[in-house]
């Protein structure tokens, strides 16, 4: 028992080092744009859904203008900017009032 706790806890330190790897790699990429031949930051066009819910009830659906929102081409969220990879595949936010 004590020899399959030490491995699994090893296993989850190698899991938790390979991730912060990484993540390092990911945030050098963006930070310095490696390779030198893209851009680190793009653009998606995302809309606004206002989900207004009413006194009685009932629910109104308005839509704002699209407007461009900038994105970093990696693979997690970096410099306050969501990866292009996510916001292609959500280009409608919700906000409810």
């Amino acid at each position: 028992m004590n020899t399959l706790k030490r491995a699994l806890l090893r296993l989850i330190a190698i899991l938790m080092l390979l991730l912060a790897l990484v993540y390092a790699t990911d945030y050098i990429s963006v930070r310095f744009g490696i390779p030198g031949n893209r851009d680190s930051y793009g653009t998606v066009s995302v809309r606004a859904m206002y989900v207004i819910h009413e006194k009685n009830g009932k629910v109104e659906y308005q839509f704002a203008t699209p407007q461009a929102e900038t994105c970093v081409h990696s693979l997690f969220p970096h410099f306050g900017y969501s990866p292009c990879w996510y916001l292609n595949r959500h280009t409608e936010t919700r906000i409810d009032i």
